[in-house]
């Protein structure tokens, strides 16, 4: 099974607005167009992403750019403080999907994917695609192929 994950594009400051409204800055929307490019011939099956509205304009954006026929799939399982044994939970049975979302849950996801445990975080700037395989969504059962920064 193959998942990517797509941190959001850089938002307004916090501060700005109340953090699940935090939208999109210019430069953000261009960090979402290079790395929406990366996944241009996969086989995506769907797309996830947190409700918040910066996570929620990325996986428009990358929608739009794949020329994507389904549904955006709004899920509460993808907001910031979830906890990444949660969403590899939800990834069973899932295969060649796109996940959109925040740090500390993206970094803190790839760690736990690969690792096995919290100890080993991954960075991730915003617009990040990081590519995970393996035969199942479990902690320690899955390799990073990569990560790339727009």
């Amino acid at each position: 099974m193959n998942v990517w994950v797509l941190r959001h594009g850089e938002a307004e400051p916090h501060g700005s607005r109340p953090d699940p409204e935090r939208t999109l800055t210019a430069h953000g929307r261009e960090e979402v167009l290079r790395s929406a490019a990366e996944l241009i011939g996969r086989p995506l099956t769907a797309i996830y992403a947190s409700p918040y509205v910066r996570a929620q304009q990325t996986a428009q954006l990358v929608r739009e750019v794949l020329g994507f026929e389904p549904e955006l799939l709004t899920v509460d399982w993808l907001t910031p403080q979830t906890r990444p044994q949660t969403v590899l939970e939800h990834l069973m049975d899932r295969d060649n999907v796109l996940v959109v979302s925040h740090n500390p849950l993206v970094g803190s996801l790839l760690g736990l994917a690969q690792h096995g445990h919290l100890q080993q975080p991954e960075q991730v700037h915003t617009a990040g695609l990081a590519e995970l395989e393996g035969d199942l969504p479990l902690a320690g059962a899955m390799t990073l192929k990569g990560i790339k920064h727009p």
